[in-house]
């Protein structure tokens, strides 16, 4: 680790920052508009919308809760990096969209690779030291 003097916060507020972006606006928001997240989902010809919808919301509210508090942390950040890079390629896929729909579909696309690049991170450096895993000496 580096010896600055906020090294061991840092940590801390990365996961928080990530973790918040599944829970809240990804996570709640698809608890909250359940119909229109399972539409969405059949809209892109995922089969069964709403098993993936219920999945999506178990996966961001779970597993973000996990790397939020750091449970398991290395597992949880690397699943919810292949699960940013799944929804980035069938979710954001702008290549596939008329013109007019690409730039937002892109800028989410590359969000979607940067937050798995963020999270891969928190697997290959661990939690750090304010983490459950921390506490528990399993990091």
């Amino acid at each position: 680790m580096t010896s600055t003097p906020y090294a061991s916060v840092a940590p801390l507020i990365g996961r928080i920052l990530i973790a918040g972006s599944f829970i809240i606006p990804a996570g709640l928001k698809k608890i909250a508009g359940f119909s229109a997240t399972v539409g969405y989902m059949q809209a892109t010809g995922l089969p069964a919308p709403e098993l993936g919808a219920v999945v999506a919301i178990l996966i961001e509210v779970l597993i973000g809760g996990m790397l939020l508090v750091g449970f398991k942390a290395r597992w949880a950040a690397l699943a919810l990096a292949v699960f940013c890079l799944v929804a980035a390629f069938f979710f954001h896929n702008y290549w596939a969209l008329p013109p007019h729909q690409q730039p937002i579909q892109e800028i989410n696309f590359y969000k979607n690779l940067a937050i798995a690049g963020g999270l891969l991170f928190v697997y290959a450096f661990g939690p750090g030291r304010y983490s459950l895993d921390e506490r528990s000496g399993s990091a």
